[in-house]
Parts: C-alpha cells; sequence; structure tokens
C-alpha cells in the first residue's frame, strides 16, 4: 500500500514497467454505491417505519392528526439530512476511486483525503468472483492467498461484504460488469500460460544442464513446481 500526491498516470501510482500494458480502467457507479455499500434504501425504510410509528403512536394517545404529523416532522427531517450525507459520501468515493486491470496485476486506488493505491499481482489471487445487479452493475471479489492480505476497514468499500477477517479485494458497483470479468479473466488466463511456460523453460534448462538429475539443479525445479 502506497500513498501518493501526484500520478504519472491517472489511477497507478507510477508509471507502468516496460512491457506490461493497460488492459482497462474504471470506476464504480456511485448511484449503486449508494444503496450497495452505504444502504441508502435501508436507511430510508428504517425512517420511513419510525415516522409511521410515531404518528401512529401519536393518533392512538389521542392527538390530532395535525399534532401527529408535526412530531413525525422532524424524523423526516432526519432522514432526508442522513440520505444527504450518505449520498454525497457515496459520490464522493466513487469520483476518488479507480480500478485498474494490467496485464500483470489490479490496482485500486481510493481515498477522498489520502489518496492510496493496493497493487495485487495476479500471482495473489487464488479466484476470482462476479455478482450481477441490475442495469448491468456487480461486484469482482477476488480471493487471495494465505501469505497475502489487506486490511479491510482501510480498503472499505473495495472489500467483499462482511469478510473482515479473511478480506477480499473487490472491483465495487461496476458498470458493464460482465465485460471487465471477461477483461480480468482473460488476464489471469494469460499470467497463468506464461508463469506455466516459463516454469517448463526453467525445468528443461535445470534438465539440459544436470542430464543425471543430480546435484541442485533437479532440487530447484521441483521447488519450483512446488511452488507454482
Amino acid at each position: 500500500m502506497s500513498e501518493f500526491d501526484i500520478e504519472p498516470v491517472p489511477g497507478l501510482p507510477e508509471r507502468l514497467p516496460e512491457g506490461e500494458q493497460l488492459r482497462w480502467q474504471g470506476a464504480p457507479q456511485w448511484r449503486a454505491l449508494a444503496v450497495r455499500a452505504l444502504h441508502v434504501r435501508t436507511v430510508a425504510i428504517y425512517f420511513g417505519l419510525l415516522i409511521v410509528l410515531r404518528v401512529g403512536y401519536m393518533l392512538v394517545t389521542g392527538e390530532s392528526a395535525k399534532v401527529a404529523l408535526l412530531s413525525g416532522l422532524w424524523l423526516a427531517l432526519l432522514c432526508l439530512a442522513a440520505i444527504a450525507i450518505l449520498t454525497v459520501t457515496a459520490y464522493a468515493l466513487a469520483r476518488s476511486t479507480i480500478y485498474s486491470i494490467t496485464d500483470r496485476r489490479v490496482v485500486i486506488r481510493f481515498g477522498v483525503a489520502l489518496p492510496m493505491a493496493v497493487n495485487i499481482p495476479f500471482r495473489a489471487v487464488q479466484s476470482a468472483g462476479l455478482r450481477r445487479y441490475a442495469n448491468g452493475v456487480g461486484d469482482i471479489p477476488m480471493a487471495l492467498g494465505d501469505e497475502h492480505r489487506v486490511n479491510y476497514l482501510i480498503l472499505w468499500p473495495n472489500v467483499r461484504p462482511w469478510r473482515i477477517f479473511d478480506a477480499q479485494p473487490m472491483l465495487r458497483c461496476v458498470p458493464d460488469v460482465d465485460r471487465v470479468a471477461e477483461i480480468l479473466a482473460d488476464a489471469l488466463r494469460a499470467a497463468t500460460t506464461a508463469e506455466q511456460v516459463e516454469a517448463t523453460d526453467q525445468q528443461t534448462n535445470n534438465d539440459r544442464a544436470d542430464p543425471a538429475g543430480n546435484g541442485s539443479s533437479q532440487q530447484l525445479g521441483a521447488a519450483s513446481a512446488a511452488g507454482h
């Protein structure tokens, strides 16, 4: 995780190394983020129930309809204020977040007041999922290996919900999620194929260096295969 003030490339903390190519960049849809991550709809329903109960209670106790409605007005104003704050927060989060997929890694740039970036190399990704919502928006969570960890609180809302102790970074509320998932899947497959070819070439070179299968070359080849 790194902090940076100036981006040489939008969404990236530094220029891509030679040979690495950017395949896709995008950002969360702020409306979907407000509903899915900040639960604006749930908050509105909660306050709506409170208002109904408050007004109903006042009517049952014998108050007039005017007094009952006025007693629920302050709850309605509080509801509007809460929704406004959550909506503005969702908009700010979406504006400050950029997801990048290269042919070697996923980069999540986030942070409203303090921009940060998380690099997720493909070798750290064990699997990736896909969850679709309405209008083609969806989430792409990534399960990491045991030796790779991300901080749930720092990376939120760009993490899979409720996976606090086994946090999974996530491309959240991404428009046209099917196309993005296909791009990520193709990049992961290409990277895996390249690693397999590299491991095969290394094993072949080791076998040529030690045709009898003795010495350290064979052990290094076995270690590389086991690690892969």
